[in-house]
């Protein structure tokens, strides 16, 4: 149990404090800490194409005007998909923010001017939305899409660029235009406001580029950071599998402030070009082999200040930085809300201040909303239902945090501590940490019912009697068995069997009980081995009794045969109940008869033939409790031999294979003690004879010899009884 108390973050990831991220039960993280793995999620983003698109020089020059200038000149960027779903479990919507163990980082308007070259200010991307292409196109693309390619107010991208992708030479300022706009709508399509439906984008977009000065009017960059603030917060949810939104963004974004997949450039660049996404333009070198999500998850839990950048723009060339971009760079530290459509996110600064070389102080609370699902019916002005957040983005410039000298960081962090998750991914696996609370509430159990009870109060007796019940309950309930109540707890913690074996469970059909925790896990590397179907045997552990115990388990018999049925020992044993073993126990251990086994002097001489076949069935009777049919899979259950004090035990260990014939024949004698023995066919006090099987001929004749031997020999003894 020491173990469990060495790491308290261990037991309770966080947060500690649910005031800030109170939607935890619902985040990826969650699901991942309980063994459910989703995987890498399916990224969306349509780049590889945009390539081909072949812009006259009119059209360039529309499209710088409609502010797109910069993000044309973004080629396509191979994305990380681990990396990114890495980060995505570090994501929380309630802050808008990425929640590191350094602190909270995010993707600010500032990253979005500095990589992208959109513009942060200007007026809200917002409009009519649409049910229906047809007429839309038709007014601003001189063509409307047939059913195959238009569904839902959306358009194929595949459709704008087979008709759209090659302007002709000779083609009217009408053709032209209408060739940018198709260009302009499969450019945002593909990139920022890139969407899980495929290849389509909304035709909403269109009537924003019917007038392309007025188009670079707009804060594409708000509208942009917006989208990606929500596909990231949706993708958080542990119920989700993809993501969209500008990945691009957000992948080279990682690449600047932290130092974890970062992939090493062929050259360092001779100068800066502006966006800064072109950095990590073209081929580029590193290592890439197991860089799954795993592999990420684990560098972010362990993510250290030094793998920090938080002003990764300082030192880069601002003479490249165009002037329409630098002047509003003070935006980016607005607190304000984002708007793209229907989509309105809110913009925190204060709480990534160092991101802007600011002191970080405990951030005020934010104020819990939902986010709700508006109507996109054809013909509907947005801007009617989303009043308080214009309101918000037009006071924009009144919102700008500035810096507390006397902030203490110091002071942040122990706050931080308490209202974060610290870790997604467990620092044990699941299968260690059940084994380990297994282990633990053994040990409960043991210390219960080995707790002196004279002299107690009745309320102190009920107390222990309570704790004796819930911890039976726990192992039952937990690992499928009755309780196992071990003499020796520490020397059971502290051993390991020579050679895991591995047991195949055998399905008796027993229903899960519906609390089970482990239940509907999905496969994951931390992923329970109970919940499998086979199951190492980590904690079940041989132990030998050279003493009196009061509460050493029965020992069944090992019997040959699919069909072989077990004796009935129905015997009360200290006013218990002793019931039958009908089923095949799960995850019992079995009978080594070449090897000594914890320093034990008893050899068991079972064939090999005989051994591959054996099973041990084993009942486990707690001192002053019934106990029901044991009809279901055990598993975790213990083996022990015992080599003293053979007339205090009642357990005969048969090793010779017995027959449908004499299985069925019971043996029931009186019992004063709750103690076990091993008994051969010739039982002696100091050394027990072997039992050599040499053939199926000799095993069938020794049985009939051993049986009745043994009904014999024990029916003289007063206080001993056969279990089998």
């Amino acid at each position: 149990m020491e173990e469990i108390g060495m790491d308290p973050s261990a037991a309770n990831p966080g947060p500690i404090d649910r005031s800030v991220l109170y939607d935890q039960e619902k985040h990826v993280s969650s699901a991942v800490w309980d063994g459910q793995e989703r995987g890498a999620l399916r990224c969306h983003e349509h780049t590889s194409k945009l390539g081909e698109w072949r812009l006259a020089p009119k059209q360039i020059e529309l499209v710088e005007k409609a502010g797109f200038g910069y993000l044309r000149k973004i080629p396509a960027i191979s994305l990380d998909n681990p990396l990114i779903s890495a980060l995505v479990e570090r994501w929380r919507r309630e802050t808008n923010t990425f929640h590191f163990t350094v602190g909270e980082m995010t993707v600010t308007l500032q990253d979005v001017a500095f990589l992208l070259g959109l513009a942060i200010d200007g007026k809200p991307v917002i409009g009519l939305t649409y049910t229906t292409c047809s007429t839309v196109c038709e007014k601003y693309l001189g063509k409307a899409p047939d059913s195959t390619y238009a569904s839902g107010g959306m358009v194929k991208l595949s459709w704008l660029k087979e008709f759209f992708s090659q302007c002709p030479e000779d083609a009217s300022i009408e053709q032209i235009e209408h060739h940018t706009r198709a260009y302009l709508l499969y450019l945002v399509g593909s990139t920022i406001f890139s969407t899980t439906t495929g290849n389509k984008v909304p035709v909403m977009y269109l009537p924003l580029f019917e007038n392309f000065d007025d188009a670079g009017r707009y804060a594409w960059g708000a509208a942009a950071l917006a989208f990606l603030y929500r596909a990231l917060g949706n993708a958080s949810v542990k119920s989700q599998s993809t993501i969209c939104g500008c990945l691009t963004l957000l992948q080279c974004w990682s690449y600047y402030h932290l130092n974890i997949g970062r992939p090493k450039l062929n050259r360092d660049p001779i100068h800066d070009h502006f966006p800064f996404v072109l950095r990590w333009k073209g081929k580029q070198s590193g290592p890439t082999t197991n860089r799954d999500v795993v592999f990420y998850r684990k560098a972010l839990d362990s993510l250290e200040p030094c793998d920090v950048e938080w002003l990764p723009y300082k030192y880069m060339d601002s003479t490249v930085i165009p002037e329409e971009i630098r002047s509003t760079l003070v935006l980016g530290r607005s607190k304000t809300m984002l708007i793209c459509f229907d989509k309105a996110e809110r913009h925190l600064p204060n709480r990534v201040l160092r991101q802007y070389g600011i002191l970080q102080s405990i951030p005020e609370d934010v104020a819990q909303w939902v986010r709700k699902s508006r109507g996109v019916d054809g013909g509907v002005d947005l801007s009617g239902k989303m009043e308080s957040e214009l309101n918000e983005w037009a006071d924009r410039a009144l919102h700008i945090v500035e810096s507390d000298d006397d902030a203490d960081e110091n002071e942040y962090m122990g706050w931080y501590s308490r209202i974060t998750r610290k870790f997604v991914g467990r620092p044990i696996s699941l299968s260690s940490e059940f084994q380990r609370t297994i282990g633990g509430v053994r040990e409960i159990s043991y210390l219960a019912d080995t707790f002196p009870l004279k002299g107690l109060q009745p309320e102190q007796f009920e107390s222990i009697t309570r704790i004796r019940s819930i911890a039976q309950e726990c192992l039952r309930d937990q690992v499928g068995c009755p309780t196992v109540v071990s003499p020796v707890v520490g020397t059971e913690l502290g051993k390991r069997t020579r050679g895991k074996e591995r047991v195949r469970r055998k399905g008796t059909g027993k229903r899960k009980r519906s609390n089970d925790p482990m239940e509907g896990h999905g496969a994951s590397e931390d992923e329970s081995p109970y919940c499998g179907g086979v199951v190492v045997v980590d904690q079940l552990h041989l132990h030998h009794v050279d003493d009196e115990v009061d509460h050493l388990p029965l020992c069944a018999t090992v019997v040959e045969g699919e069909t072989a049925l077990l004796l009935e020992a129905p015997n009360k044993v200290d006013d218990m109940q002793l019931h039958d073993t009908t089923d095949g126990i799960d995850a019992s251990e079995f009978c080594d008869a070449n090897n000594e086994v914890d320093n034990s002097d008893i050899p068991h001489a079972i064939s090999e033939s005989d051994l591959q076949t054996a099973k041990t069935a084993e009942e486990v009777i707690p001192q002053s409790s019934d106990l029901p049919d044991t009809t279901n899979d055990t598993n975790d259950s213990e083996i022990h031999n015992t080599t003293n004090k053979p007339n205090d035990s009642q357990v005969c260990n048969a090793t010779s294979g017995v027959n449908d014939a004499h299985a069925q024949n019971p043996v029931a004698t009186d019992v004063n003690e709750s103690q076990t023995h091993d008994a051969t066919d010739k039982t002696s006090e100091s050394q027990p004879s072997d039992v050599a099987v040499q053939s199926d001929q000799q095993m069938v004749k020794e049985e009939a010899e051993v049986v009745p031997l043994l009904s014999e020999d024990l029916a003289q003894q007063g206080d001993t009884s056969v279990v089998a």
